[in-house]
């Protein structure tokens, strides 16, 4: 027998310091797949910013008489009108068509003048014109290339199509089917007016923001003013003249 054994002692063994790292393997490859994914992301990032840093130059902003302004200046303004006879025949009519046709238009027109309100901000123009409405749409020579010139508008309406305040004095006296028609047939005649001016500015605006709302405009609007002349022939009711 050994010393130690006969002495009764044992000796203990000592473990040596595990310096492994006590998380599995997986994990680790987790961690190291992630940062290596951060780092493509960190890259792509900042590839994106050179590239948007070392595009051409913006285009210059529109001035003042500019197809751009002076479209979003006068649509903005035709907008509020249209606006205002939504609101109320959503709020005076009976009829659920004419109630949803009416906000469609107005949370539609809503939107986009608030979008024609925020680019005149940022190009430092006014939101109304200063001078006559519409001049926009006349060339060099004093003409709308490729479009009808603008008629005068009737009575103390600023621009066609637009109603005029004994007009909208007489659609806020009526009430049921007569409000309907009446309703139909100022904002019909609103919707043909504001067409002239989306299709000169879809045709002409140098901002493509501004030839994307006009196109869409015309999209929108034609849509409607079918609906409106199919709701006014169930009305056994004539659109109103338009030149």
């Amino acid at each position: 027998m050994s010393t130690e054994a006969e002495s009764g002692t044992e000796t203990e063994t000592v473990p040596e310091p595990d310096t492994a790292d006590p998380r599995p393997a997986w994990s680790r490859w987790v961690i190291y797949l992630g940062a290596a994914l951060a780092l493509l992301l960190v890259g792509a990032t900042g590839g994106m910013m050179l590239t948007e840093t070392f595009r051409d130059e913006p285009a210059a902003t529109p001035q003042a008489g500019s197809v751009s302004v002076g479209f979003s200046q006068d649509m903005a303004l035709h907008h509020e009108q249209a606006v205002s006879m939504a609101n109320w025949a959503r709020a005076h009519t009976d009829d659920p068509a004419i109630r949803q046709l009416a906000f469609d238009i107005g949370s539609t027109q809503l939107e986009q003048i608030g979008r024609m309100k925020g680019w005149l901000m940022l190009w430092g123009q006014p939101e109304q014109a200063l001078g006559e409405y519409m001049t926009w749409m006349a060339g060099p020579d004093g003409h709308a290339h490729g479009h009808a010139a603008p008629e005068q508008a009737s009575g103390d309406a600023p621009m066609p199509g637009m109603a005029t305040s004994a007009e909208m004095e007489q659609m806020r006296s009526l009430s049921g089917a007569e409000l309907d028609v009446k309703f139909l047939q100022l904002m019909l005649r609103h919707h043909q007016g504001g067409a002239d001016m989306a299709e000169y500015a879809r045709d002409h605006a140098a901002v493509p923001a501004v030839r994307t709302l006009a196109q869409s405009m015309l999209t929108s609007q034609g849509a409607e003013m079918d609906l409106m002349r199919r709701l006014l022939a169930e009305r056994d009711a004539e659109p109103l003249p338009y030149p």
